[in-house]
């Protein structure tokens, strides 16, 4: 997508060690007209797939889940890394190491909104190593759920998480590409 490969061009930072910071429009301060856009296209793509739910994990992949779920008018549900004491149980957890924070996160979501008969869309800001995605999976799973599908605003294909992923048996789709991060650069498909 575009205009998406065109902010990372301009706007992404390769911090070194498989780190891109999308900071300034992503998943620190957002560009809503960006993430609306980009809700659109991952909406459109999927638009047959007959997703009841959006989920994803917080934050990060809020902003892109939630326009995604507005276009295609479905709730959007997103995994909490701690558990408030509003949330009702009984819950469904799982855990996921995160490179960027590198420390293993737990993903929790209330049975409450997850049901047997939702068709869960994964969405997030990214696919990497495939641990997050997995986990989501996971929490659809236990919870009765069908995955139909998993999203992504920007895939880093050099990580190996599509293949990790391949076997959840759901199309896969990545808005923008990273072949790779050498010396400081940011390699675009």
């Amino acid at each position: 997508m575009q205009p998406l490969k065109l902010r990372i061009s301009q706007s992404a930072r390769n911090l070194g060690n498989g780190i891109l910071s999308v900071s300034g429009f992503i998943n620190h301060q957002v560009d809503p007209e960006l993430m609306d856009l980009c809700g659109r296209e991952l909406a459109r793509r999927f638009s047959r797939a007959g997703a009841t739910k959006v989920l994803t994990a917080e934050t990060s992949g809020i902003a892109p889940a939630l326009t995604t779920a507005l276009h295609l008018r479905v709730p959007m549900v997103f995994a909490r890394k701690t558990r408030p004491v509003t949330l009702p149980t009984p819950v469904f957890e799982m855990a996921a190491p995160s490179h960027t924070q590198q420390k293993t996160e737990r993903l929790i979501v209330s049975a409450e909104y997850l049901c047997p008969d939702d068709r869960v869309l994964i969405v997030d800001d990214f696919l990497a190593f495939g641990h997050t995605i997995l986990a989501l999976s996971s929490l659809a799973h236990l919870s009765g759920a069908a995955v139909v599908g998993i999203g992504v605003l920007i895939e880093k294909s050099f990580e190996g998480g599509r293949s990790l992923c391949r076997g959840l048996g759901v199309p896969i789709e990545a808005l923008a590409m990273v072949n790779g991060m050498p010396d400081g650069e940011i390699l675009l498909e």
